[in-house]
């Protein structure tokens, strides 16, 4: 009598158990949650400290209120972009940066456009020409004219703000120099300009083309005596000693 196989049945597998993970997903969520409501309501949410550098022609106040942000403001509420968009539209401010450390702090790093001349107003006070043309009160007890005086200038010029621009792009020692440039415009010349410099020389130019004279210049005044310099189509020098020479033989031809 044969015994029969019979086969050996398998435990069966207990189904797993998913609503244990489900609540374990459900109270991660609520945590997370808690702890964000706990944190945008907490003091570390907000703006608790705003430092400038950098600006000397408006006060923090102001660039504050032009900025839109103000302490205790959310710290994420207003992007680094928008805040330097804001600041960007001031006519004195050549660039901007803000940089933002948690928790809670603001930088806003800002660079203005240089000083390359003055101008007395009409009540005596004086102002200062930025490069790009903007005028900016000097309110600084003493201030150092280390920048050529405008004199005769509209304020309506059309190359005013050009003769900034390249002020702002010939050589600091050449700069210092200069003491004095008035308009002195003709035909063919509209934007000629008559310059008198500390060391003792006059020089007659064109605004359009300052740029590109101002190595020559230079050269001229560290190397000869004191006299007219011409830079426009043509360069010209004539000392000062020669010109009265001239004039000199002049008035005794004249006298004769």
């Amino acid at each position: 009598m044969h015994k029969a196989n019979v086969p050996v049945l398998k435990n069966p597998i207990p189904p797993k158990k998913k609503g244990g993970r489900k609540v374990a997903v459900i109270l991660f969520v609520l945590v997370l949650v808690l702890l964000c409501v706990l944190f945008f309501r907490s003091s570390l949410s907000k703006i608790s400290e705003i430092t400038f550098e950098g600006n000397m022609y408006h006060s923090n106040e102001e660039l504050l209120e032009i900025a839109g942000v103000q302490m205790g403001d959310p710290y994420f509420g207003t992007s680094n972009g928008k805040i330097e968009g804001r600041l960007a539209e001031v006519p004195s401010i050549e660039a901007v940066t803000v940089d933002k450390s948690f928790p809670g702090k603001l930088h806003i790093l800002v660079k203005e456009h240089p000083v390359v001349a003055y101008e007395f107003t009409d009540a005596g006070e004086v102002n200062g020409l930025l490069a790009n043309g903007t005028k900016v009160p000097q309110t600084n007890g003493s201030i150092l004219m280390d920048k050529p005086i405008l004199t005769g200038w509209d304020d309506k010029d059309p190359y005013l703000p050009k003769l900034c621009m390249k002020l702002a792009n010939i050589p600091d020692a050449l700069l210092l120099d200069i003491s004095e440039i008035i308009p002195s415009p003709t035909v063919s010349y509209p934007d000629r300009i008559k310059m008198y410099t500390r060391s003792g020389f006059e020089v007659i130019s064109s605004i359009s083309v300052l740029q590109d004279k101002a190595e020559y210049m230079g050269m001229i005044m560290d190397s000869q005596d004191p006299g007219l310099l011409t830079l426009l189509e043509a360069d010209t020098y004539v000392p000062f000693d020669a010109m009265e020479v001239e004039n000199g033989d002049e008035n005794d031809t004249t006298h004769d």
